[in-house]
């Protein structure tokens, strides 16, 4: 409904507003939100500390914030890619257990052969995903929960029980450094660099955005659909075994029923707080990272503070209650 307003001769006219400039404003702001809500809590949350948390910028507990984060980081961003085109993975948690699993298995062979087999686990991981989703039409969702049940079954017959890892290369790809920064961060940094090439310069990255914004459209203009749709679920999966690898290599540790458990819900909330939709589309690479970063100084502050674990979980439910509301919800109501 366009508002109008009436004049009279006794007062100067004003140009009647144009119609649609108020609702546009709106939403503007909340899409201004959505896009850069994650800094502004960041910034906020990061200030807040700095007052009332004692040592919050000395050197080692800024360094322990990011190895800490650098698994959600990485995982993140394969849900990222896969969100992008409209998908889920829930599979993530129970990749990582597995990829961890294998490396007291193959570690006597060197720890790059323990590594590579690792990384392999995903690679195949997510070809199943993949395959499921483009070639036999599964919804996205039910593969990767299959997958994931199925997933940590695997790690515990793998693992069976937790298993120690003191081979020198490893340990030292999870505890070492180079200039004072910690190898996972570097990593991840890597990692980080080489997902935003991929989006933002690849013909992977337009071609995969195209998909979630219109999956039909993009079949009917020839585009590679389902191999596109092979290549993210595999990235994520390969990623995450990853991060399975990183977080075994820094605690020194195989535990298949623990490790990587419910960090799917970790990355998912990251990337959606970050500003990626869920309807697909887009991909936000810098929110996500700003989101999984939220997310661990939540985590921290409520640490810090004495405040049990279990109150984090309720607040990041909350924030992703929040988050959709903002992208769904909120702009539902503006149009």
């Amino acid at each position: 409904m366009t508002e109008t307003t009436s004049t009279s001769t006794t007062q100067p006219s004003r140009p009647s507003p144009r119609p649609g400039v108020r609702g546009a404003r709106v939403r503007i702001d909340s899409e201004w939100v959505r896009r850069n809500g994650v800094y502004v809590a960041l910034g906020l949350l990061f200030a807040v500390n700095v007052v009332v948390t004692d040592n919050f910028v000395s050197e080692g507990t800024l360094r322990l914030q990011l190895i800490q984060v650098v698994p959600v980081v990485i995982v993140a961003l394969g849900m990222a890619l896969v969100i992008g085109t409209e998908g889920i993975d829930l599979s993530v948690g129970a990749v990582m257990a597995i990829a961890a699993a294998l490396i007291p298995l193959y570690v006597g062979y060197g720890a790059a052969v323990a590594v590579l087999v690792a990384l392999f686990a995903g690679v195949v991981s997510g070809t199943l995903a993949g395959g499921l989703i483009a070639w036999v039409g599964v919804q996205p969702i039910v593969a990767t929960l299959g997958i994931m049940v199925a997933g940590r079954g695997v790690a515990n017959l793998f693992g069976g029980e937790i298993k120690s890892i003191r081979e020198p290369g490893i340990v030292s790809l999870g505890t070492g450094s180079i200039l004072g920064i910690p190898y996972v961060v570097l990593i991840a940094a890597v990692v980080a660099a080489a997902v935003w090439f991929l989006v933002r310069r690849s013909t992977y990255g337009r071609q995969l955005v195209a998909i979630g914004g219109n999956k039909r459209a993009a079949e009917l203009a020839g585009m590679p659909v389902k191999r596109v749709l092979m290549t993210t679920y595999i990235t994520a999966a390969t990623l995450a075994a990853l991060a399975g690898v990183l977080l075994a290599a820094r605690s020194q540790a195989s535990d298949p029923t623990k490790l990587g458990l419910l960090i799917e819900l970790s990355a998912i909330t990251a990337v959606v707080i970050g500003g990626t939709p869920l309807s697909g589309g887009q991909v936000r690479i810098a929110g996500t990272i700003a989101g999984a970063l939220l997310l661990q100084l939540i985590t921290a502050t409520l640490i810090f503070h004495d405040i049990p674990d279990s109150t984090a979980q309720i607040v990041q439910a909350l924030i992703v209650i929040a988050a959709v509301y903002v992208q769904l919800g909120g702009r539902k109501e503006l149009t």
